[in-house]
C-alpha cells in the first residue's frame, strides 16, 4: 500500500533518511520508533504532501483515504461534538450541499444527496462521535462545551477522536497517547485493533506498541528497518543482531548480570500479591532484551538521601479536595521506606487529587497529614517542567541547588541524562517537551530525595528514556507513588496497587489485566463489551453489535471457565493464607532473635529452638510460594488457553 524507495529527507544540512526503503501493505498496523529527531514525524509530513523528498520516491495508491491526528487545536467556540464530527469531511461535504439544495428548492438534488447520506451511515455519526468521546474521557456534559473551554491535553484528545471519526483507509497518529490516561488508553486500544483499515502510528508506550502493532518500521543510522511483529519481538531480533557485534558483548553481559540480580532479589523477597506474579515475569524478559538496549544514551539512577524516617508519610481519616469540595473521604495510609505503590482510576475520579495530598500542595478538608523528620520529597508533575527557568541551564539549574558540587561531578550527572558537552550548558528555552522532561526527572534525583511522588513521568519520553527510568525505578532504595498509563513502568516498578474511585482510595486486589476487565464492568458504555471477547465496539464507518445469541454464548463459555478455574484459584488463595501466617509467626521469632541477651551462654538451648523454629518456618514459606507461583502459572496459562 505504501512503498518507501531509495528515499533521501533532510533537515538543513543533515540527511534524516538516505536511501532508504520500505513497504507496508493493506490492513497492517506499523509502529514507527526510533529516537527523537531521527525523522518520525517528517516521514508523516511527507506522507500528507506537506514536504517533497530530496531523493527517492513514495507512493500511495490513489483512491487512498488518509486521515490523521493533528497537533494544534484552533476551533474556537466550535462545540466539542461538533468538532469531532468536522473529521467525517465527506459527512459535511454533503451536509453543504444538501443546505444549498434545500435553498435552491432543487427536489431531485435534495434526493440524489439524502441517497449519499444514507450511504454513509449518516445517521449513525452523531452517535459514532459521542462514543469517541466518551470512549476517550470524556462526560455528556462536555460534548456540548465549545473546545476552548478545554485544556491544551484535551483539545489533543478531541483532535484524535476527530481523526478516528474520520473513514479513513489509512489512518495516521503521532503519539496518540501522550495526554491519555490508563483507561483511555486501554479504550484506544480496542479501537484500533478492529479498524480494518491501515494503522502508522508513533509511540514510545512499549505495551500500547505490542497490544496495537503488526509490524516496526524502526528509523536507525538514516535508514529503515522493518520487523514483522510487536515491540517485544523487534527488541529480541535487535538484541540478536547486537550481539553478534563482539565490541557489544562485554556491555552486554554487563546489563544483563545487573537485571539478573535484580530479578533474583525481587524473587526473594516476593511474597503473595497478584502483581508479584507478572513483574518477576517482566523483570526476567527484561534480562533477554537487554541488549537491544546496550546503546542508549541514558544511564542514570536516583541516589537515595542519607536519612530516612518511618513512616515517611502518613495520613489519617483525611477528606481530599479543594474548598469545601471533598473528592476522596476518609483516607488512611502509612507511607513506609521500600513500598511501592501505583495508583489507578477511572478518568476524574482523584489520583492527581491524591497526589497533590500526599505531596503537600493543597491540605487535607479533615483528618490530619503528617512526616517523617527526615521526609524528603521528589515530586514529578507536568507543572514541574512548566516551572523551569527558561533562561538558564541544565548545569545551572543543578547548580543552584547544590552551589557546592564540583563541576565535574554536575557534569557527570546531566551526562546519564544525555546532556552532554554544550547541551549542559544550553539554555533551555528551546528545548522539547521531551529534553524538559529528562531535566525535571534530572533535578528530582540531584535532591536525593527519599520517596518520590510521579504524576505521568514518561510523557513526552523516547523509548529508550523510558527504559532507563524504569531501571532507575527498580533500583531506588526508597518509596515511590506513581500514576502513569505506561503499564510496561507499572508492572516493572510496583508492587501494590490503589484504586481511586467513586470517593474512596483502597488496595487492589489484582494485576493491571484485572484492573482492565474492573473498568469494562465501571464504565461498559464506553467499553460497549468484554475486552477478552471484543464485542459491540465502535469501528470507523459504523458500530457492531452482538446478538442475544452470541451474549448467552459468551456467558455459558465464562461461567463454564469460571467453574474449571475455582479449584486453582481456592488452592492459591490457600497457598496465600499459608504465606501471610508464616510471615507473621517469621516477624515474632526475628523480633525475639534480635534481642542480644538471648546469645548469653546461659540461653544456648533456646536459642537453638528459635533457630530451629526459624528454619523449619522458612521451608514452609519458601513451598508456600513455589506453589503460589505455579498455581498462578497454571491459572494465566489456563485463561489464556481459554481466550
Amino acid at each position: 500500500m505504501l512503498k518507501i524507495d531509495a528515499l533521501t529527507l533532510r533537515r538543513g544540512p543533515e540527511p534524516l533518511l538516505e536511501n532508504a526503503n520500505a513497504l507496508m501493505h493493506a490492513g497492517q498496523r506499523v509502529a514507527i520508533i526510533g529516537a527523537n529527531g531521527a525523522g518520525k514525524t517528517s516521514l508523516f509530513k511527507l506522507i500528507l504532501g506537506e514536504i517533497s523528498p530530496d531523493a527517492g520516491m513514495f507512493s500511495l495508491p490513489g483512491n487512498c483515504r488518509v486521515s490523521h491526528m493533528a497537533q494544534e487545536v484552533t476551533a474556537g467556540q466550535r462545540q466539542a461534538l461538533d468538532y469531532v464530527m468536522d473529521g467525517h469531511k465527506q459527512l459535511r461535504a454533503l451536509e453543504a450541499q444538501l443546505s444549498e439544495a434545500e435553498a435552491a428548492h432543487d427536489d431531485q438534488k435534495l434526493a440524489h444527496i439524502h441517497g449519499e447520506l444514507d450511504g454513509i451511515s449518516a445517521y449513525l455519526a452523531p452517535v459514532t462521535a459521542e462514543k469517541l468521546l466518551h470512549g476517550l474521557g470524556f462526560s455528556q456534559s462536555d460534548m456540548n462545551r465549545p473546545v476552548n473551554d478545554f485544556s491544551g491535553g484535551w483539545r489533543i484528545r478531541l483532535n484524535l477522536a476527530q481523526a478516528l471519526m474520520s473513514p479513513c483507509d489509512l489512518l495516521l497518529l503521532d503519539e496518540p497517547t501522550n495526554h491519555l490516561d490508563l483507561d483511555a488508553m486501554l479504550w484506544l486500544e480496542q479501537w484500533l485493533k478492529r479498524f480494518t483499515g491501515t494503522v502508522l502510528f508513533i509511540s514510545h508506550d512499549r505495551d500500547f506498541i505490542d497490544a496495537v502493532s503488526t509490524h516496526i518500521l524502526h528509523f536507525e543510522h538514516k535508514l529503515l528497518n522493518q520487523y514483522t511483529g510487536t515491540y517485544s519481538a523487534f527488541e529480541m531480533q535487535r538484541a540478536e543482531k547486537l550481539a553478534q557485534q563482539q565490541s557489544k558483548y562485554e556491555k552486554q553481559q554487563q546489563r544483563i548480570s545487573e537485571i539478573e540480580s535484580f530479578v533474583s532479589r525481587f524473587k526473594a523477597k516476593a511474597s503473595k500479591a497478584k502483581q508479584a506474579q507478572s513483574r518477576v515475569k517482566e523483570l526476567e524478559r527484561m534480562a533477554l532484551i537487554a541488549p537491544a538496549h546496550i546503546d542508549s544514551p541514558f544511564n542514570f539512577h536516583f541516589p537515595v538521601s542519607e536519612k530516612i524516617s518511618s513512616p515517611l508519610l502518613n495520613l489519617q481519616k483525611c477528606d481530599l479536595g479543594y474548598g469545601d469540595k471533598a473528592i476522596l473521604h476518609q483516607f488512611s495510609t502509612s507511607i513506609l521506606p521500600g513500598m511501592r505503590i501505583g495508583l489507578l482510576g477511572p478518568n476524574g475520579a482523584g489520583k492527581s487529587t491524591l497526589i497533590k495530598s500526599l505531596v503537600g500542595d493543597i491540605k487535607p478538608l479533615t483528618g490530619q497529614r503528617s512526616t517523617g523528620e527526615h521526609l524528603r520529597i521528589g515530586y514529578f508533575a507536568q507543572h514541574q517542567l512548566e516551572a523551569l527557568d527558561l533562561n538558564a541551564s541544565p548545569f545551572l539549574h543543578l547548580q543552584r541547588i547544590n552551589p557546592k558540587a564540583s563541576d565535574q561531578d554536575i557534569r557527570r550527572f546531566l551526562g546519564g541524562f544525555d546532556f552532554r558537552g554544550d547541551a549542559a550548558l544550553e539554555k533551555i528555552t528551546r528545548f522539547s517537551g521531551g529534553e524538559k522532561a529528562r531535566l525535571a526527572l534530572a533535578i528530582i534525583a540531584w535532591q536525593k530525595p527519599n520517596l518520590l511522588m510521579l504524576d505521568e513521568p514518561t510523557n513526552h519520553l523516547d523509548l529508550e528514556m523510558r527504559h532507563a527510568l524504569t531501571e532507575a525505578l527498580q533500583n531506588f532504595e526508597g518509596a515511590i507513588i506513581v500514576v502513569s498509563h505506561d503499564r510496561h513502568l507499572l508492572k516493572n516498578t510496583v508492587d501494590t496497587f490503589f484504586l481511586v474511585a467513586e470517593g474512596k482510595v483502597e488496595e487492589f486486589k489484582g494485576d493491571l489485566h484485572d484492573y482492565e476487565i474492573w473498568l469494562q464492568n465501571y464504565d461498559p458504555l464506553a467499553y460497549s463489551g468484554s475486552l477478552d471477547t471484543g464485542e459491540s465496539v465502535v469501528l470507523a464507518n459504523g458500530l457492531q453489535n452482538e446478538s442475544s445469541e452470541d451474549k448467552k454464548e459468551r456467558k455459558r463459555i465464562a461461567a463454564e471457565k469460571r467453574k474449571k478455574l475455582s479449584p486453582l484459584k481456592k488452592q492459591l488463595t490457600q497457598s496465600e493464607s499459608i504465606m501471610s501466617k508464616t510471615q507473621e509467626h517469621l516477624a515474632v521469632l526475628e523480633g525475639k532473635l534480635a534481642d542480644s541477651g538471648l546469645y548469653a551462654h546461659e540461653n544456648k538451648e533456646k536459642l537453638k529452638a528459635l533457630l530451629d523454629e526459624q528454619s523449619k518456618q522458612k521451608q514452609i514459606l519458601e513451598e508456600a510460594e513455589l506453589q503460589w507461583f505455579d498455581l498462578s502459572e497454571e491459572i494465566e496459562e489456563a485463561e489464556q488457553a481459554e481466550d
